[in-house]
């Protein structure tokens, strides 16, 4: 039985500040990477495609976990901590709004709301 969390963190950035987001974004990769239980941890861009028309926040974290405390952990980073206060919850972050989500690939997950 897999244990992994997917999480998907979505970030719509203020306006004239996405090159900016998306470097401290990028900024976050290696240490994450580097963390006990990473398994993918990359920050990608929305692009147009005629295939996949859906709306999404601008930039989006792919992450994989090998289990709930190892994302529980890396929530707990003071580097993932300081990058929420300073980026989403203070008023002069560059952060217009943010969407952090997780999964299992698991029927019935311990934690999954119910529907």
């Amino acid at each position: 039985m897999s244990q992994k969390i997917y999480c998907i963190a979505m970030f719509r950035p203020k306006a004239g500040k996405e090159d900016e987001l998306f470097k401290i974004l990028q900024s976050l990769e290696p240490n994450s990477q580097r963390e006990d239980g990473c398994i993918q941890y990359i920050v990608t861009r929305q692009i147009d495609n005629p295939f996949a028309t859906g709306e999404s926040f601008p930039f989006v974290f792919n992450e994989i976990w090998a289990s709930k405390a190892a994302f529980e952990a890396h929530c707990q980073r003071k580097e993932i901590v300081a990058f929420f206060e300073e980026q989403c919850v203070a008023e002069d972050g560059l952060v217009e709004a943010h969407n952090v989500c997780v999964y299992s690939d698991q029927p019935a997950n311990f934690d999954a709301p119910q529907l």
